[in-house]
């Protein structure tokens, strides 16, 4: 209870704070516009061009050390953070005096001379300081950090604060997405967009949402694969399609399995299994050079060579090497649905023999590091 009292009222004292400022004139929403002239890493990966000159850069306060005339603060944008130099006698009275009551969260821009600190840290020495945004919530403790799994899905936007891993990741994801596009594109693929609402969900084994299409007065569901409209392309006669986008499954949710979800397929004419294969293999091996400069990943502790040749095997025979399943000699539905419940892989009672193997290989490689 106290510590939810505490919490009130630093949150009522920010409330404060921007009452003010905007009874001051100094409203921070309304600066509609920063000139930000360089990224934090632009500035420390290339410190012999910016050593000496004038820069400007914007991010959100991630903290600060005030010692009397002079201060400190950490400024984290999109491609880092780096520490400046706040002194009074460089920005003015007043200045300072707006800055000391700044707090963990805002958002300022800044510019000043870049230098090296008699510790040997690249910095900003600040000729102003601008607050561009008030934070009216208060951060997560930066030493326990965000560690909570249902508040960090639930509240990306701190998860990207808190945690630079996790920003790392969301800019590795829109690369990966712009090379994918690259090297279809490179071997004469179209991309296309097909309809999300339905009158048949196919091309997958799951359950669909549904919903009222009021125009025409008719159910219709949410897609749960790309297929059937990309083979109808097929036959149309173009020849190489692939689609990245959004699909719905209305079935289980966790940290693994979200009802939407980005997929990516791809149909080529005049090829067999063989060539699509190397396609496959070929692309996360370009994708990966293109994106982290190697074909040899660590994931889980594990590395992964990705320049290397790809096993090619089969469901079935991947199944008996791996787990010891021999799927060939299940002949019923009732059979794959007993070895299921002996290994732990749920099912509904709709799903056949073959949605069952699906799920067997689903479960257990996404378990594999």
């Amino acid at each position: 209870m106290e510590q939810q009292q505490d919490l009130n009222h630093l949150l009522k004292v920010r409330r404060e704070k921007l009452a003010e400022l905007q009874e001051n004139g100094k409203d921070p929403f309304q600066i509609t516009k920063y000139d930000v002239t360089a990224h934090s890493s632009d500035v420390k990966e290339n410190y012999s061009e910016w050593e000496g000159k004038e820069v400007s850069i914007a991010g959100r306060m991630m903290s600060k050390r005030v010692m009397g005339k002079a201060s400190f603060c950490n400024i984290q944008d999109l491609k880092g953070s780096i520490q400046s130099y706040v002194a009074r006698d460089d920005i003015g009275e007043e200045s300072y005096k707006d800055f000391k009551k700044m707090d963990i969260g805002d958002i300022v821009g800044l510019t000043g001379i870049v230098f090296t600190t008699k510790t040997g840290e690249i910095s900003i020495h600040a000729k102003s300081v601008t607050l561009l945004s008030k934070s009216l919530q208060i951060l997560p403790e930066k030493f326990h950090g965000l560690t909570n799994t249902d508040i960090r899905y639930r509240q990306r936007y701190v998860d990207l604060i808190m945690n630079p891993e996790v920003r790392d990741t969301f800019i590795k994801r829109s690369q990966i997405i712009k090379e994918i596009r690259n090297c279809l594109d490179a071997q004469g693929f179209m991309e296309v967009e097909t309809p999300m609402l339905v009158s048949n969900a196919g091309g997958a084994s799951a359950r669909p949402f549904e919903t009222h299409y009021n125009a025409l007065d008719e159910d219709v569901k949410l897609r749960i694969s790309l297929e059937l409209y990309l083979k109808r392309l097929i036959v149309g006669g173009l020849e190489r399609v692939y689609e990245i986008g959004r699909v719905f499954r209305n079935e289980g949710v966790d940290t693994r399995h979200n009802p939407e979800f980005t997929l990516m397929e791809l149909y080529q004419a005049y090829t067999d299994y063989h060539g699509m294969m190397d396609l496959v293999e070929n692309l996360f091996r370009d994708v990966a050079q293109k994106v982290l400069g190697t074909t040899t990943v660590t994931y889980d502790g594990v590395e992964i060579d990705l320049g290397k040749p790809f096993e090619r095997i089969s469901m079935l025979d991947a199944l008996k090497k791996y787990k010891g399943i021999d799927f060939s000699e299940i002949k019923t539905d009732e059979e794959a649905k007993a070895l299921a419940d002996q290994y732990h892989v749920a099912y509904e009672a709709r799903h056949k023999k073959g949605d069952i193997l699906s799920l067997h290989m689903l479960i257990y490689f996404s378990s594999l590091p």
